[in-house]
Formats: C-alpha cells, sequence, structure tokens
C-alpha cells in the first residue's frame, strides 16, 4: 500500500524508489500533514517543484543519531523549531515547565530542547560540515536580529549566528524556499545567495551593500537599553515589502543582513499552497500514543488569508505575516470545504474560517498595494484611519456560500474577531448575521485591558470601544431571541500596567459582572514591540518612558486582582490594594472587591462557601462566572 504522507524513513524512500533525499527537513513538532503547519507547507510546495524531500520530526538531540538516518539529502538541509518557539513551548510566563506540548505524541512534553534550532543545526554541522543549511520557523523568524530573550533575562545574538546556518528565512517562507532551492540546485553557493526577499545572512562587510540601514550592534544593543529600543524601532518600521530597506547589525565577525520581507502571495499563490495534498493528519506512528492533539484545533477549520493590521504590540503577526492581507479565493475554500465534508469523522460543523483576525479579508486600503503599509501610522489605532476599508461584504458571501453546502449543519468563527473594524462598518449586517449564525453561545474577544494608559501602549482601542461593541451585541441577540455571551480576554502586566491600572481594571469587571476563570500573564516573547517595551522600559516608536512589572510579586498582585473573587487570591488582592491606596474598596459596601480579614476568614473557614460565588438573581451560578451574559 503506497504511504502518502512524505518519507520519515529509509524505507518510505525505497518505496517511493528514491536511494537520496534533495531536502531534509528538521523539525521540532511532530509531523502533522496539515496546511496549518509549517513544515508540511513547504516540504508539500518543494515535493510539487520536483524535488526529492523528507522530514525528520523531534529527533533525540541528545547525540546526532537521528540526524542522519534519512542519509545526506544533495541540495541541503532546512531546520525548523516548529510552530511556536521552543522556549514558549516549554515554559510558562513564571518560567515554570509547562506539563504538556500540543505539538507532541499523545501531548507529551519535553520532545524538544531548548532553543530547538540552533541544536539541531549544531548537530547538523556535527554529522554535514559542508551541507548548505537553512533556518526558518516562527523561532528564527523573531530571532532574526539580537533580541531579548526573557529566559535568560538577557539580550542574546542573532540566532542566525548562534546557529552557524547559511541562510534564514523569515516570515512565511514558501517565495524563499522555492527561489533558494532553484538557486542551489543551479550550483550557487548558499554563502552567495544574497537577493531573495524575506532572508537574513552574513557578511563578513557592506562592500556589496550600497543603500541600506545599519542599527545598533549587538555590543551595544547589549549593553545599553536606549540602543536596544532604537535599534527595535528602525527594525519595526522597515517590515515592509513594498518600501522596506536593507537592514544590518553587526555582531563582531560578522554582520547580520536582512533583506526587505518578501511580496505578499497573491490570490493564484495563495490558493496554490492549500490546494496541495496533505493528508490532513498527523503521522500513524503518533496512533499508539493518542495522536498529536494540535491537529484537534485546525482539523475541521478554514484558514481564509493571512496578515494582520490591527498591529497590537504584544503579537508577533507584523513581524512574521506582515500587515498586508493575502487572501484566498472563494474557490479554493470551497474545495477545501468540500475536502472537510467528506472526512469520515466530519460531523458537519466548520469550526472557524478566518486567519491571524478572522474579519480582515481585504487588505486595509487600497494604497498599501502601491505604497505598503503606512510607516508611522496604524491601521486602527487611535481611531479607524480614514482611508480604512470597512467592508465585510466579501466575507459574508463566503459564509453564507459554506454554511449552504450540502452536510454542513453550522460554521462557527473561532479566530479573533476585531470589534473596532467590525463597529467601523457602516454596514450591521456582519454583525446581524454573526449572531444568527456564526456564535456557538459565546464569542470571543480580546480588548486585554480598559485602562486608556495600557491600551495605548499595546496599540488597542479604549474601554468605550468594547462597550459600544457590548451594547451593540447585546441588542442583536436581544432582537433575535437569542441568549449569547461574550468571552472578553484579559491580560495581566503588560507594560504601562502597575496595581493602579490592574486596580481600574478589576473595577471593570466587578461592574460587568464578569469573573475571568483565566488570565493571561503578558510573556515577553523574542520580536514584539511589547518585549521591548517589557526589556528598555522605553516605547521605541515615541522614545517615551514606560513602567513595567517585573516584580514576580507584583505580578502575581495583577494577577490575582483580576480574579478577586477567588479566596485563594485574598491575600494578594489584599495587600494590592493596600499597595495602591485603595482601602475603599476592602469593605461590605456594593463597590467592594474584598471582605475585611476577619470576615474574609470565616467565609473561608466553609468550604462549601468557597466553592460558590455570589450571583445575581438573573444570573446562574458557576456555569456563567466566566462570561458576560446578555
Amino acid at each position: 500500500m503506497t504511504n502518502d504522507f512524505l518519507p520519515i524513513s529509509k524505507a518510505d524512500m525505497a518505496q517511493r524508489g528514491w536511494d537520496r533525499l534533495d531536502f531534509l527537513f528538521i523539525s521540532g513538532d511532530a509531523y502533522v500533514d496539515h496546511p496549518s503547519f509549517g513544515p508540511a507547507i513547504i516540504c508539500r510546495m518543494l515535493e510539487k517543484a520536483g524535488w526529492r524531500v523528507g522530514i525528520i520530526a523531534q529527533p533525540d538531540w541528545r547525540s546526532n543519531t537521528d540526524f542522519k538516518k534519512l542519509g545526506k539529502p544533495r541540495i541541503a538541509v532546512l531546520v525548523s523549531a516548529g510552530n511556536l518557539d521552543s522556549m514558549l513551548n516549554k515554559f510558562t510566563a513564571a518560567k515554570k515547565y509547562r506539563t504538556s506540548d500540543n505539538y507532541s505524541p499523545g501531548g507529551k512534553a519535553g520532545l524538544r530542547p531548548d532553543r530547538a534550532t540552533i541544536v539541531y543545526c549544531n548537530r547538523i554541522r556535527e554529522v554535514w560540515k559542508d551541507i548548505p543549511l537553512v533556518i526558518g520557523g516562527i523561532e528564527a523568524s523573531l530571532r532574526r536580529f539580537a533580541h531579548y530573550d526573557y529566559w535568560t533575562d538577557s539580550v542574546r545574538r542573532s540566532i542566525l549566528i548562534d546557529s552557524r546556518a547559511d541562510l534564514l528565512i523569515y516570515g512565511m517562507g514558501e517565495k524563499q524556499i522555492k527561489e533558494i532551492a532553484s538557486q542551489l540546485a543551479a550550483g550557487i553557493k548558499a554563502e552567495d545567495i544574497r537577493t531573495v526577499g524575506g532572508t537574513c545572512y552574513r557578511a563578513s562587510s557592506l562592500d556589496h551593500l550600497w543603500d541600506y540601514i545599519e542599527v545598533p550592534g549587538y555590543t551595544a544593543v547589549s549593553s545599553n537599553k536606549r540602543d536596544f529600543a532604537e535599534a527595535f524601532k528602525i527594525e519595526y518600521l522597515e517590515q515592509d515589502p513594498i518600501r522596506g530597506k536593507i537592514v544590518v547589525q553587526n555582531h563582531g565577525e560578522y554582520y547580520l543582513v536582512q533583506n526587505p520581507p518578501a511580496m505578499p502571495l497573491t490570490t493564484d499563490e495563495m490558493d496554490e499552497i492549500y490546494d496541495l495534498p496533505y493528508q490532513r493528519t498527523y503521522h500513524p506512528i503518533y496512533e499508539a500514543s493518542g495522536g498529536v492533539p494540535a491537529i484537534q484545533e485546525v482539523k475541521f477549520s478554514l484558514v481564509s488569508h493571512r496578515g494582520c493590521y490591527g498591529a497590537c504590540s504584544f503579537c508577533a503577526i507584523v513581524s512574521h505575516q506582515g500587515r498586508i492581507i493575502q487572501s484566498r479565493s472563494r474557490e479554493s475554500i470551497l474545495r477545501e470545504a468540500a475536502i472537510l465534508i467528506r472526512q469520515p469523522d466530519f460531523k458537519g460543523y466548520i469550526h472557524d474560517v478566518g486567519g491571524p483576525t478572522a474579519n480582515f479579508r481585504l487588505p486595509a486600503c487600497q494604497h498599501q498595494a502601491e505604497r505598503g503599509a503606512c510607516r508611522t501610522r496604524q491601521c486602527l489605532y487611535p481611531e479607524p484611519c480614514k482611508n480604512l476599508t470597512a467592508d465585510h461584504n466579501d466575507y459574508l458571501s463566503l459564509l453564507r456560500e459554506l454554511r449552504n453546502l450540502p452536510g454542513v449543519k453550522k460554521v462557527f468563527i473561532r479566530s479573533g474577531i476585531r470589534y473596532d473594524y467590525l463597529l467601523a462598518d457602516a454596514s450591521d449586517e456582519f454583525l446581524q448575521e454573526l449572531c444568527q449564525h456564526h456564535v456557538s453561545g459565546q464569542l470571543k474577544v480580546a480588548p486585554e485591558h480598559i485602562s486608556s494608559k495600557v491600551t495605548a501602549l499595546m496599540g488597542k482601542s479604549n474601554k468605550e470601544v468594547y462597550q459600544r461593541f457590548a451594547n451593540a451585541f447585546k441588542k442583536v441577540n436581544k432582537a433575535i431571541g437569542k441568549e449569547q455571551y461574550l468571552v472578553p480576554y484579559f491580560m495581566s502586566s503588560h507594560p504601562g500596567a502597575g496595581l493602579k491600572e490592574a486596580v481600574e481594571l478589576a473595577e471593570f469587571l466587578r461592574d460587568q459582572k464578569y469573573y475571568p476563570e483565566q488570565v493571561q500573564d503578558f510573556i515577553p516573547t523574542p520580536g514584539s514591540l511589547s518585549t521591548c517595551m517589557y526589556y528598555s522600559g522605553i516605547q521605541p516608536l515615541t522614545g517615551e518612558k514606560v513602567y513595567v512589572a517585573k516584580d514576580q510579586h507584583e505580578k502575581k498582585m495583577q494577577r490575582a486582582l483580576l480574579q478577586y473573587r477567588d479566596h485563594k487570591n485574598y491575600h494578594l488582592v489584599f495587600e494590592a490594594l493596600v499597595k495602591a491606596g485603595r482601602q475603599d474598596l476592602i469593605g461590605y459596601g456594593p463597590h467592594c472587591l474584598i471582605r475585611p480579614p476577619k470576615e474574609s476568614a470565616r467565609i473561608g473557614a466553609n468550604k462549601k462557601k468557597s466553592r460558590e460565588l455570589p450571583v445575581g438573581r438573573n444570573q446562574r451560578r458557576r456555569k456563567d462566572c466566566d462570561r458576560t451574559r446578555f
């Protein structure tokens, strides 16, 4: 029987009649042959171009044995840490080990090393010193310049320097890998491939360049936080494929040279990627381990586009997918939907249709195709740009076609909705159909914070915009006779948030009668604007100083304030309110967050009462404690 997965063993190669690979892909994730997983896309594209490609997924890095099992490839080795940065995959915001890994068989943790890209590359160099080595994926993409590493609390060199790779692909990688493969196959040496958009390379001098921007080097940014912020500002502002310039950074013996980003994919190119012959599940070798959990979230979901012009400060999308929307055709999406419907375990529900932001189906404005994204202006913050095309008609048309397909019972939207963009649309048709057809009882949205000081640093709309949307959502659901809920996400300890702002958010939650069961503590991930603020204490785009909560105890207090009703948080909340000078919120009044200490102790002694949350007359008990009810 033919194995339609890409080769992972010599036996698979023999079945195809291959004695040698052209490209070997080393992945930090288990092998899942689905278009939501980068290694699958890259390998399938190489396969379509006629190359022989195989995958070694999650090799044992403690020796080089696993790295040799498919033999030396003829052209190059490609390395990716996987769909997540390997350090973020392994550690929490509190720097504790995570107990599971959704990208590993059975969700088992510990199957990849710290800084997987570097470790894998070093093993490859042990085995084949002269092989062209290309790194990519989210870890390489976001660590391409000298960067702050939260887990060591230090500035690290470019991952290209530390990995000893020849080329670094940043961004999604499809255009880059096709061009690199062609040049390598034509006999061009890896060190001579220097003009591919969306790549970085090492150079011992800059004599070959004539139009570039040099940012402060590794020595400067690792010792001076203002230099770090200045370097980040330039790197951030040049992340545009149309107007961006070459950016270089000295790393001592070598310069890191970044070419401008790859040009956005056309609709035809996007369609080609998603029409490749994926098996749409994990490799059968993982069946005995319980499969790979990550597939469950995406198996019956559809990607309609890439990119995001929301440009939230804490998000890596700007540096990875870019601000220019790249969309698939409706025909391509409908073809994929037909494939989903034919799956034996399809139950009639399409779980999601979207991208980084579900309702960004079209480019932000007509100017981006010629000029690129604006260098110093955001599309939605602080207010929607006058040139913004706020139009949901194309997305609505797609959703209508999908929900009318035979065999489809419901089409949900679970990727993020930007409600500020929704409100900018003069028509309320999308909100009407969203509530009527595409909400599964709860709609997740991400205001993230409500303090104007914090939302300004996040690049998010303010509290008043969220309340406008909440009221509109309530009105529509009342009109159509549905009982549906908003589930807003909030973040603690983002740069700019001190105890005062955390208390402000707690009061908002109290007034909304919303009691979150989960709160995201800000994690400074490499490459984001918020991480630059966290490390430097400076908003790099404006130069203003920013307060940053770095003390772990203060971070615990901020987090506890968002869950002030949880009795185990009482002492942290009490301490936070006292330190913030808000003892007025300790007492028996309707606006108080907690009772005085003696009263709280009496309540805590009663285990039954400590498990229950006070509820309003028209509010259910625990079932509704984690959502805003309308």
